[in-house]
């Protein structure tokens, strides 16, 4: 079982040997939301605010395999940074697993109940609900196999082997985008499926590459079958579950936040709903790098923490943090430039695309502020201070973004959205200094520029 170690050499190198190849992975998977809505948008309106509405929700049940990864990923980097034997760390690998698909099975069939309801309550219009209902049963058929990749993915990050947890994630996407116009327009004697050829062409890539990444894992011993399978499984549910639980809902607060926002923005109409929801797929896109750095940090921290290398750690953090801020100007500047033909690409009518090309040239000057916010929770999340994180993403939605866009609406209408959305962002950065230095993961003022250079 070959494994990187993290816990030597400069640190600059091991953030970015972990969070290069996850920027390739994480763009090919949220590329295929930017897909969704240009291939749906040439359906028509009520195809493309669809997507507007189901993109928040969805995003936020992926919450859950994206808080077991991040409890996957601690736990078993943990271990391997203090030397645990490797059995000890394929029996994690394996609680892990084991709770990842288990509960992704039950948050399934929930979705596949509750969906009408949830979708109602948002405000879809009756043409709309009808193309949401093509879509969200066949995706919450391919969630537990997006959960067994993720959790997958977590172990090959933990190991220091960024590049296998990227590969699949591209295998899922690629088969995506190839099928996508195919399911949804057909040809070749296919018949087309509109609205669910989306939703069919994502369960097929996730499959394919959830029991991929699963055959190598084990072919490589990253995962290996164990004697006493069950031995000091509550220990691990404990471990795993300590940082799993309050990282889903972490995860799962900023979408889910995002969807009580839809909703405010739904009283502007359908067409602002449709632009809304494309410019957050090109948000996603444009701040890939600094979500990249959030799970390359993980393992970093990680590993340090585990060994005892606590300014190393800190060192992580600090310089994750100065590479947001430059970041976040060259992204701010690049979507003020071109945010006209992104918007006109990526929502085809004319209405939806003005509101899309709003949000970039507004929200975009504080996008550094989601990285600062991404990367602290991620690094929190490492150091299995997961409260922290949760903490710090309720008190910027619930406390800032969520009232703000609704007075925001009340007031000032669209604009008043985009105020909230910069100052959520803005309030993120105070916020993550606050818990990042109660973890103990930021050094004492006069270390900082040691580790800035660390």
């Amino acid at each position: 079982m070959a494994t990187r170690k993290l816990t030597e050499g400069p640190v600059w190198r091991a953030l970015a040997a972990m969070s290069a190849p996850m920027a390739l992975g994480i763009l090919a998977v949220l590329s295929v939301g930017i897909a969704d809505a240009y291939f749906l948008g040439q359906l028509g309106g009520d195809a493309l605010a669809a997507v507007g509405y189901i993109y928040p929700v969805t995003t936020a049940i992926t919450s859950l395999a994206i808080g077991l990864s991040a409890g996957a990923n601690a736990t078993v980097s943990q271990a391997i940074g203090g030397e645990a034997t490797e059995g000890a760390v394929h029996r994690l690998g394996l609680h892990a697993l084991g709770l990842g698909v288990a509960l992704s099975v039950v948050v399934a069939g929930l979705f596949c109940v509750a969906y009408p309801l949830i979708f109602s309550l948002m405000g879809a219009s009756e043409a709309v609900a009808s193309e949401i209902a093509l879509y969200a049963p066949l995706w919450a058929l391919s969630f537990p196999f997006l959960v067994l990749m993720m959790v997958t993915n977590a172990l090959f990050r933990a190991h220091g082997s960024a590049a296998f947890a990227s590969i699949f994630m591209i295998v899922a996407a690629v088969i995506n985008l190839a099928l996508n116009p195919l399911l949804i327009f057909g040809a070749a004697g296919i018949e087309g499926m509109g609205t669910a050829g989306a939703a069919a062409a994502t369960a097929v890539g996730r499959i394919v590459a959830a029991l991929a990444a699963l055959y190598i894992a084990l072919r490589l011993g990253y995962l290996r079958w164990c004697t006493n399978l069950f031995a000091e499984f509550r220990d691990s549910f404990r471990s795993i579950m300590s940082v799993g639980g309050p990282a889903a809902f972490s995860n799962a607060i900023n979408p889910a936040g995002m969807a009580l926002v839809t909703a405010a923005v739904a009283t502007l109409g359908d067409a602002a709903v449709a632009g809304f929801g494309a410019a957050s797929r090109v948000q996603s896109v444009a701040i890939v790098v600094l979500l990249a750095l959030s799970a390359g940090i993980g393992p970093v921290v990680g590993q340090n923490w585990g060994a005892g290398l606590r300014d190393r750690a800190r060192a992580a953090v600090v310089q994750a943090w100065a590479f947001s801020a430059l970041y976040g100007v060259a992204v701010a500047l690049a979507l003020t430039v071109f945010a006209g033909p992104i918007a006109t690409l990526i929502a085809s009518e004319g209405e939806a695309a003005d509101f899309t090309a709003d949000y970039l040239r507004v929200v975009g000057w504080s996008l550094f502020g989601y990285g600062v916010l991404v990367t602290a929770n991620a690094a929190m999340n490492a150091r299995s201070k997961a409260v922290y994180s949760m903490s710090l993403s309720l008190g910027r939605i619930f406390l800032v973004y969520l009232p703000g866009a609704w007075v925001g609406v009340m007031l000032f209408g669209y604009s008043g959205i985009l105020a909230a959305a910069v100052a959520a962002n803005l309030a993120a950065v105070a916020g993550a200094a606050f818990f990042v230095d109660r973890a103990g993961l930021l050094p004492p003022r006069q270390r900082l520029r040691a580790a800035i250079a660390a």
